[in-house]
């Protein structure tokens, strides 16, 4: 990798984005590293540290343009609003070409074009856009995040349950902290381009294993309650989430339930050099 050329992180101020350029500041001098983001304001301590903080918006295409450089290797962390990526996507894909990038880097979903999910279909269509672009890349397929789960430990606690729709499926999650180590380490790292890393925890749980370490590490009675996905749908909307995303929320349970999320392929604890986080440490950190 040129010791000049900067790498650039998109979407930067995001929950996953600030891992990664944290991450990478533990690499590389802070001038190297480059940040895309919507709100210059939320970056400000980035640019205090010396990141160079540029202003564009994923719905805004001719924002981008001068967003990146000849040389540099980008990270595209995926938008967050489903149903608006593929043309987000897209117009970053477009923005790397022209500037004549040296890798970019996508975070998409373990499985990549086998994934039969909702969730997965704007990610395949992106995938092949990047292939299509004939820039170097390196797809990094994330599984599911730890904290999507732990998020919700004040809701469970209060209930005493994990409800769901996945039966018996096992998801091998890890900490959004391990995926943001990986791709700083593709970033900063040789060897990775035209690479696809299936990313995934070192150990599938279920649902049931995970209500029991509830359980035992809070000192509350918590156990999984299985529900059936039209009763899933019903409790999710009923507690306030808009019913498209609860519907995207069962049809996730739905592919856990086939597996598709509980694949350890050992790809993300080799590129971080360590095993990934264990789920009790990430639950043990949520309840502190």
């Amino acid at each position: 990798m040129s010791t000049t050329s900067r790498i650039v992180v998109t979407g930067a101020t995001g929950a996953l984005g600030r891992l990664v350029v944290g991450e990478l500041l533990t690499k590389v001098p802070a001038d190297r590293v480059a940040v895309v983001v919507r709100n210059e304001q939320k970056a400000a301590d980035l640019a205090a540290r010396g990141v160079d903080v540029r202003v564009a918006d994923y719905d805004d295409p001719a924002s981008l343009t001068g967003a990146f450089a000849a040389g540099e290797r980008v990270l595209l962390i995926s938008g967050s609003e489903v149903g608006r990526r593929v043309p987000q996507h897209t117009a970053v894909i477009e923005a790397a070409k022209a500037a004549g990038v040296a890798q970019l880097a996508y975070t998409g979903v373990l499985g990549g074009p086998e994934a039969d999910f909702d969730l997965a279909a704007e990610h395949k269509v992106t995938e092949q856009a990047i292939l299509d672009s004939g820039l170097p890349y390196t797809f990094l397929r994330n599984g599911w995040y730890h904290e999507n789960y732990t998020a919700q430990l004040p809701v469970v606690l209060e209930h005493g349950a994990v409800v769901g729709s996945a039966g018996e499926g096992r998801i091998a999650s890890a900490a959004r902290a391990d995926y943001a180590a990986a791709a700083a380490a593709v970033l900063t790292g040789e060897g990775h381009l035209n690479r696809v890393y299936e990313l995934s925890g070192d150990t599938a749980w279920s649902l049931d294993e995970y209500a029991a370490e509830v359980a035992k590490q809070s000192g509350r009675e918590v156990s999984y309650a299985a529900v059936p996905a039209d009763a899933h749908l019903d409790i999710l909307t009923g507690a306030g989430v808009p019913e498209g995303f609860a519907a995207t929320l069962v049809d996730v349970d739905a592919a856990i339930s086939r597996g598709r999320l509980a694949g350890t392929s050992g790809d993300l604890s080799r590129l971080i050099g360590r095993p990934t986080t264990p789920v009790a440490e990430a639950i043990a950190s949520a309840l502190a």
